[in-house]
């Protein structure tokens, strides 16, 4: 299993059922391989860098989680295929990537845990 960082951009024309239905799906298609959800955040409404599909905002989503590397092909599938999603982004994390997520969710200031180490 390895860590992964799911980042999508839904059109902001999703009501807030359609939007947490949305998160469902992935989720539920991470769990069917035998995958796990670590954290799951949505952002919300934010403004966009460029216009995407003549949309100047877009829901943003942010999901970490473990599955297969098998996964991402039929992940990326479905991705493309919604036509809610407007961009979708998979990062595969580093043991390091995830030592920062979890002090990040934590709360733990990384500078302040240094300067006591010292």
């Amino acid at each position: 299993m390895n860590n992964y960082e799911l980042m999508v951009i839904f059109t902001p024309i999703l009501s807030e059922e359609e939007f947490k239905a949305a998160q469902k799906k992935y989720t539920d298609l991470v769990a069917e391989v035998g995958g796990e959800i670590v954290h799951s955040n949505p952002w919300g409404l934010k403004s966009l860098a460029y216009p995407i599909q003549k949309k100047t905002t877009g829901i943003y989503w942010v999901m970490e989680f473990t599955a297969p590397s098998s996964f991402n092909e039929s992940l990326k599938i479905q991705l493309l295929r919604d036509e809610q999603v407007l961009r979708h982004m998979v990062t595969k994390l580093d043991k390091y990537a995830v030592v920062y997520n979890a002090r990040k969710k934590s709360g733990v200031n990384y500078k302040t845990e240094k300067a006591q180490a010292e």
